[in-house]
């Protein structure tokens, strides 16, 4: 599998630079969209257009026994991109700064792999759209793929994402929680403004937020069980225009991380615990909760079938174990709906330096598009044929 993913390198290699010169973000990925229904038009795929929104399916194998979906995320990142290669960002302000471009060309690489061959069962090809960002309902594009039915009926679903810290030729892949869940709260500590050399007839709100940042910090090394993860972070902070007036308000935005729910409400009730200060110091507050992505949960048997086939491609020793990291992904609500579970593919040259995601310089080695390609085809084929 991997040598004829080799073969068809450069077709991967430009699909994905085709899809890093054009990049949409979340729900408006039409020109992506539509590059990778005439990709599997060609191919002579059975495809299904306009599935949440702006997503595209295709369906391989006869139908009759055991499916699995695997899935790819289609949309860029509000980013200007800094890299000067021949593949440049044609949006300015928006880039593949998380890897999606890749995500895609590999997903397409494992439809080339698995086209011409017969099994009893069904591999469906998601291709996403939105995973960055949620619309103003807090719809992201798993959601709406799951309402369309995009995953209805699996026996299992599996993705991958590309990690530019990790050499190329290594994946990584874990059991359980192997990403975090997400919540964001944007806050107001509310004074009463004034002239900034009478203080005295002001409740001063930048004053009262510096014992409420004191205690958010001391959230996750008191309040919580050092066992259990957890993150606070205070993203944005904002009040006052000039030096000489006392602001009304002072603006809060700040994001929280756990891999249990539990945690995950324990964190919001301590944030609003904190806030409350403003009280006792004359003010008040007002606090909006925005719950973001679940965490992912990496089903033991599907991880296991990942590790499998990456280990008959890549070999046993380039094949680890993953740190948990805090960062989310919409995913989780695939992996919620059918057992599922990620791996990260290794995408930096070697030697070269680590590339980091959401950064204007992210990139990756393209040499890994054969490798995840396919692992992604490697890892459906044995889940019907074993499962069958």
């Amino acid at each position: 599998m991997l040598d004829k993913a080799k073969n068809i390198k450069d077709t991967l290699v430009k699909l994905r630079r085709t899809i890093h010169q054009h990049p949409e973000l979340g729900f408006e990925e039409y020109q992506t969209g539509a590059l990778v229904a005439n990709t599997l038009n060609d191919l002579g795929i059975e495809i299904q257009t306009g599935v949440g929104r702006t997503g595209v399916v295709a369906r391989l194998g006869n139908g009759n026994g055991p499916r699995i979906g695997v899935r790819a995320d289609m949309d860029a990142l509000p980013i200007l991109e800094a890299n000067e290669v021949e593949y440049k960002s044609q949006a300015p302000g928006k880039m593949h700064a998380c890897g999606h471009d890749a995500h895609t060309a590999m997903l397409l690489g494992a439809a080339m792999l698995l086209k011409d061959l017969e099994f009893d069962g069904e591999i469906r090809l998601i291709f996403q759209p939105s995973e960055e960002r949620q619309d103003s309902d807090g719809i992201s594009g798993a959601m709406a793929m799951i309402s369309d039915k995009a995953v209805e009926g699996l026996d299992a679903v599996i993705a991958l994402h590309v990690d530019g810290t990790r050499e190329r030729g290594q994946i990584a892949i874990g059991n359980g929680y192997v990403l975090a869940n997400v919540a964001t709260i944007a806050a107001k500590i509310i004074g009463k403004g004034g002239h900034g050399a009478m203080p005295h007839t002001t409740i001063d709100p930048i004053a009262i937020a510096g014992p409420v940042l004191t205690a958010i910090h001391a959230i996750v090394s008191r309040r919580i069980d050092p066992a259990d993860p957890a993150v606070v972070t205070v993203g944005r902070i904002q009040g006052g225009a000039v030096s000489n007036v006392i602001p009304g308000e002072v603006e809060l935005e700040l994001t929280l991380r756990a891999t249990s729910e539990a945690v995950r409400q324990e964190l919001i009730a301590q944030v609003e615990n904190a806030l409350s200060i403003a009280r006792a110091l004359g003010g008040d507050y007002t606090m909006a909760v925005r719950l973001g992505y679940p965490a992912l949960y990496n089903a033991p048997e599907v991880a296991e079938r990942i590790r499998g086939a990456a280990k008959k491609l890549l070999g046993a020793e380039n094949v680890k174990e993953p740190d948990l990291m805090m960062g989310a992904e919409d995913f989780a609500y695939m992996a919620q709906s059918s057992p599922g579970a990620m791996f990260f593919l290794g995408a930096k040259a070697p030697g070269g330096p680590p590339r980091f995601l959401h950064h204007p310089e992210f990139d990756i080695d393209e040499d890994a598009l054969p490798i995840g390609a396919a692992i992604l085809a490697q890892t459906a084929l044995e889940f019907i044929k074993k499962k069958s």
